[in-house]
């Protein structure tokens, strides 16, 4: 299919997002920004304060996710972004799921 990049040209990550980062819209910000750049996954909630998200996509537009996601929207304020390598999501698109 034209226009699609191999698999080896695309990044999945998993970040974790410590800070102020719950009840300050992180997790639509996050959606919004996935559809800027194109990119399939999903956010959550966790349980001890922490956001977790699931970027997957060309490796450029992974990487400037994460490199946005240290700096957070305005109404939050990141301490730490821990990044680890993930295998891609199930499905297409970005979703915000349930917390855990």
């Amino acid at each position: 299919m034209p226009g699609t990049l191999p698999e080896r040209a695309k990044r999945t990550v998993n970040l974790r997002v410590d800070g102020n980062v719950q009840g300050v819209g992180f997790r639509n910000w996050t959606l919004r920004l996935a559809g800027q750049l194109g990119l399939s996954g999903w956010v959550r909630n966790r349980r001890d304060g922490s956001v977790e998200v699931l970027f997957h996509g060309p490796r450029d537009a992974v990487d400037d996710a994460v490199a946005r996601c240290k700096i957070g929207p305005r109404s939050g304020k990141v301490t730490s972004v821990t990044v680890s390598e993930a295998d891609p999501p199930a499905v297409a698109g970005f979703e915000i799921l349930p917390g855990v």
